[in-house]
């Protein structure tokens, strides 16, 4: 599990290898993820967009930015947590992800960027 702790909100990702199959004639290698947010401040905050950069060994780094997290925006209420899980699919058996959430302290309307470690996309029979 990666871990990383930015201005009092920890992030916590567990990465799955969910199997491989055919899409539009070419492999495809399915990666599950699940995120855990914890609000370690004092301070109700709230998470209103995402960032990432997904790494594929095969192909160009691909870019996504948008509104929340598989649809919600979730507010953290200080000492609680939210956690979901999503996904990708690589070209490749080899990647990684990294990225960043929009926040927002809703005490002192503050915007502030809590960076998600990067983490690695393996299938498990590369790693040897």
């Amino acid at each position: 599990m990666m871990t990383q702790v930015t201005k009092g909100i920890k992030v916590s990702v567990q990465t799955t290898f969910e199997g491989t199959f055919f899409k539009n004639y070419k492999m495809h290698y399915a990666f599950g993820y699940t995120i855990t947010i914890e609000n370690q401040t004092n301070d109700v905050v709230q998470l209103t967009s995402r960032h990432w950069d997904i790494l594929d060994s095969l192909k160009e780094t691909e870019t996504i930015d948008g509104e929340g997290v598989i649809g919600k925006k979730p507010v953290i209420q200080p000492g609680k947590s939210h956690t979901y899980s999503s996904g990708c699919l690589l070209a490749s058996p080899i990647g990684a992800m990294t990225g960043y959430y929009n926040m927002v302290n809703l005490a002192s309307t503050e915007e502030f960027e809590v960076e998600v470690p990067t983490f690695k996309l393996a299938a498990p029979f590369v790693l040897n």
